[in-house]
């Protein structure tokens, strides 16, 4: 099954209760995390996280772009997101494993994301550890940019290495993603679509969200 999590980055935050229900056909929330260290943009934290928590039932996604994720992994944990995932160019090896274990502690799921120029081999040694690993497939820390087709062999290969070690670890991918995009990214082995700008510029959005999962052609 694929998955639709739509980024509310993109979304108009003085009516964000609003701009959430109206993507409420999607599986998660993608509530992206920026620190104004790690990529060079500042978003959202706790606040926004345990009001987002209070509104609705679904699915939170926080994607941690921030230079201390064993410090925050557990405290957006607790404070509402189902899967949190963090960033194996943020720590060392040694950090991230903690926070891993933090978050699992907490009772939620971790997750595990590379930068463009970061290699799947990267994410090799996590992956019994993680629930998600996440390929950015544009830079962090700006949304409307154009996806990268050179992320498609990294898609790939975690996907290859996911099924020969028998894991359920779900794939995910972040930037530039429209229909057209999502079928390429699909067909190299993700199952979890990210996306921002093209979801909440459409006009009907439930079926924007059909269309990324192929069910539909506008």
């Amino acid at each position: 099954m694929i998955k639709i999590a739509p980024s509310i980055l993109s979304a108009d935050f003085a009516r964000l209760g609003e701009e959430i229900d109206s993507v409420n056909c999607a599986d998660y929330i993608h509530f992206d995390v920026m620190d104004g260290l790690f990529v060079p943009n500042i978003s959202i934290g706790v606040p926004v996280l345990k009001s987002v928590r209070k509104y609705t039932e679904m699915v939170i996604d926080a994607h941690l772009m921030i230079a201390t994720p064993l410090f925050f992994a557990g405290i957006f944990a607790e404070n509402g997101a189902d899967i949190v995932t963090l960033h194996v160019e943020a720590a060392p090896e040694d950090e991230i494993r903690r926070a891993i274990i933090e978050i699992h502690n907490k009772g939620k799921k971790a997750g595990l994301s590379v930068k463009p120029k970061t290699p799947a081999s990267a994410l090799f040694p996590y992956l019994e550890a993680i629930d998600l690993a996440l390929v950015m497939t544009v830079e962090p820390g700006f949304g409307g940019q154009a996806f990268m087709p050179d992320m498609l062999p990294k898609i790939a290969a975690l996907r290859s290495e996911i099924e020969n070690r028998g894991l359920s670890v779900e794939l995910e991918v972040d930037g530039g993603i429209c229909p057209e995009t999502a079928r390429q990214c699909v067909s190299a082995g993700a199952n979890v679509l990210v996306a921002g700008s093209d979801i909440f510029r459409a006009s009907d959005r439930a079926a924007r969200i059909r269309a990324l999962r192929g069910e539909n052609e506008e």
